[in-house]
């Protein structure tokens, strides 16, 4: 495993990071636990999750992600041996059940007390804004087009409730996710301004299909150092090649949930297929070659791999020893020219 740190802490991270989001609906407690315990012996010691977590996110189900990971770390003692990162779920309609007053204060203190009691800690290392408050284009949605809308600006309230929270001890530090640069900027201003805690990393979609991060928000990475969280490096498993090969299966993600569409555009199949080209041309694993060409990203701070069974975990922990070729990112680079960003 290689490491770095969370931007400007001295909190050492793995470059690769569990994801966790399947555990409680694809995946059972007892192979969650399994997923941590081989992270944790392959140097993984960044692990992610959230409250909305199993997704798709139902009243049912939960916060039952936070509550394996508890019941982990109750188990084995091993809190102390990883950095946990959660979030606190953005509002809309998809989240009514969880709660329905947005980032105020006491939005914020609900979720952070409840997630704490969940995982059985007391504290939290990195803790998020799983998506926007106000109106704008995320999660798949390509363009901005601004509309009317009743949000107040509340960045200066958001950070000075996580001072509070942060000099109670229970964060750690904080960050954001499924973030443009308007509002990232805006949360850096506000710290710089107001002495308020800074956002450290933003956790986006970036993978072979989806680059718009190397647009404004790379450059806010590499000239502010906010680091990268990058999720759905393999785009839902479509860059395992599973789906244009025939070897997917019934419980393949997006053979369950149809309605997660963004991978599965004529376009990204396409583009898929040029890019397993590569990979076979020069005797790689697509799901390797796209993982390491997300990790090696100078703007990347950790690469979040997920996994449904121990054998995709561990082909995905293995990409960290992949070092892709001046030949192999050309050949990248030329497919990118022709169909850019298919998933974004």
């Amino acid at each position: 495993m290689t490491y770095t740190t969370l931007p400007q802490t001295d909190i050492k991270v793995s470059k690769l990071c569990l994801g966790t989001m399947t555990w409680g609906l694809q995946n059972t407690q007892a192979e969650g636990f399994e997923q941590m315990d081989y992270a944790l012996d392959q140097g993984i010691n960044f692990f992610d999750t959230a409250e909305l977590y199993p997704v798709p996110s139902e009243a049912k189900t939960y916060a039952d992600t936070e509550r394996i990971i508890g019941q982990w770390f109750q188990k084995t003692s091993n809190r102390d041996k990883v950095v946990l990162a959660s979030k606190i779920a953005g509002p809309g309609e998809y989240t009514a059940h969880i709660r329905t007053n947005g980032f105020s204060p006491e939005a914020i203190k609900d979720a952070v007390n409840k997630s704490l009691e969940r995982l059985k800690t007391d504290y939290i290392d990195l803790y998020q804004l799983h998506w926007p408050e106000r109106n704008t284009n995320t999660l798949g949605v390509r363009d901005y087009k601004h509309e009317d809308e009743a949000w107040d600006d509340n960045f200066n309230e958001i950070l000075h409730t996580f001072d509070g929270i942060i000099k109670s001890g229970k964060v750690r530090h904080i960050g954001i996710s499924n973030e443009k640069a308007w509002g990232t900027m805006r949360y850096l201003e506000e710290s710089k301004t107001h002495n308020l805690p800074r956002m450290l990393t933003v956790q986006n979609a970036y993978s072979l299909l989806n680059r718009l991060f190397e647009g404004d928000m790379a450059e806010i990475a590499m000239r502010e150092n906010m680091g990268l969280l990058a999720y759905s490096p393999l785009g839902c498993g479509v860059l395992s090649g599973k789906y244009i090969k025939g070897e997917d299966s019934k419980n393949s993600r997006l053979n369950l949930f149809t309605r997660f569409a963004r991978y599965s555009s004529a376009s990204c199949t396409e583009a898929t297929k040029q890019y397993l080209a590569i990979a076979e041309a020069h005797q790689l694993k697509l799901s390797q070659m796209a993982l390491a060409f997300v990790t090696q990203q100078p703007f990347v701070t950790s690469n979040i791999i997920g996994a449904t069974t121990m054998s995709q975990l561990q082909e995905n922990s293995e990409s960290i020893n992949l070092n892709l070729t001046e030949e192999v990112l050309e050949a990248i680079e030329n497919v990118h020219k022709i169909i850019p960003n298919p998933a974004a």
